[in-house]
């Protein structure tokens, strides 16, 4: 893993296995349909009784350039090209959530060119499914979180229009000037992460070779298919962080401009880069013996898993131990923060 100055370029329907939050049924209804060539409109309803004050960064409400749908064409998803985050689950800013009152629907447009090359034209399938996480009334502290997936939207694209619309959003992208990148106590502390994150991956690989019950918990299963690809990943990690001068950039500014309501640190993988936003600086420590807690440590590792290279991970929109206990045994295999918290673990002692 490498520091950088500059940036070069910035940059199967969803899994079918279900969020489950243990509640029978998710009281968001969400549709999406289309509003021009590449538009798509959703709509979220909250058929429960109750208010839902949901979390908006990362999931399809952020206006930053997070995966909204996912794309089909033809056999194939079609590659995101936005970002993928880790975020603050304690101290979060009112602006970081939207309230849906019981009965209520909300509405969010974006381009679904943006964030993916439909310069190819012709027939897409798109659907936006997992899961919000939400606080009570009066409060920014997630409690908890319910799932949603939405209708499968069929349409034809014009591939020419599309194009203009992906080359236009990611030349206003590369535009953006990196003034400083990680100096001072930003890049000490960075490459403290880094080198932890290597510590903490071997650690974790090893004991997914050898532990069922800690296997079992984070991961769900102890198959050897299971034990094979978790431990391929931590040392695919532990490769990743294993040098603060070789492998994929880290920046220690905002060079995509995405550190935003709680934002710790971002990857965008179709660049092959991550990105500490300051909290990653003034909110965490180095390394937290408390359990499943964020630091700086486990933070690099969860990062690293969205390369592409490493794993190309996702979030399902959600972060934090009880979310990971609520995916299912494929998405655990898939979810960022269940390998950095399978590592966070280790080092908490929990």
């Amino acid at each position: 893993m490498k520091f950088a100055a500059a940036v070069s370029a910035l940059a199967t329907v969803a899994s079918a296995a279900t969020i489950n939050i243990g509640k029978p049924v998710s009281p968001l209804g969400v549709k999406i349909e289309m509003v021009g060539n590449t538009g798509v409109k959703a709509s979220i309803t909250n058929n429960g009784n109750e208010d839902l004050k949901v979390f908006k960064t990362g999931s399809f409400l952020d206006k930053s350039p997070t995966e909204k749908v996912k794309v089909i064409q033809g056999q194939s998803k079609v590659a995101f090209n936005g970002v993928r985050l880790r975020v603050k689950k304690t101290g979060l800013e009112e602006s970081a959530f939207q309230l849906i009152p019981a009965g209520k629907t909300v509405e969010q447009v974006f381009d679904v060119a943006e964030l993916h090359d439909l310069s190819a034209g012709g027939a897409i399938n798109m659907v936006s499914e997992g899961a919000l996480q939400y606080a009570k009334a009066g409060s920014t502290q997630i409690v908890g979180a319910v799932p949603y997936s939405s209708n499968q939207l069929s349409t034809t694209v014009d591939g020419l229009a599309a194009s203009k619309i992906f080359k236009a959003f990611h030349a206003r992208i590369k535009r953006q000037d990196v003034q400083s990148d990680c100096t001072g106590s930003e890049k000490s502390a960075t490459e403290s992460a880094i080198n932890a994150c290597a510590n903490l991956a071997n650690e974790a690989a090893s004991v997914a070779e050898s532990d069922d019950d800690k296997l079992e918990e984070y991961f769900k299963n102890t198959d050897s298919s299971t034990r094979s690809t978790v431990v391929d990943v931590f040392n695919s990690i532990a490769s990743e962080c294993g040098s603060t001068s070789s492998g994929a950039p880290y920046y220690c500014s905002d060079v995509y401009g995405a550190c935003s309501d709680g934002v710790i640190a971002y990857t965008l993988p179709s660049e092959g880069y991550m990105v500490n936003c300051p909290i990653f600086f003034s909110d965490l420590s180095p390394a937290s013996s408390t359990c499943h807690d964020q630091d700086q440590q486990s933070t690099v590792l969860h990062e690293v898993t969205h390369l592409t290279s490493v794993a190309g991970t996702e979030d399902y929109g959600g972060y934090g131990y009880d979310f990971v206990q609520s995916l299912s045994a494929q998405q655990n295999l898939n979810h960022a923060d269940t390998y950095a918290l399978f590592a966070q673990s280790l080092y908490a002692g929990c």
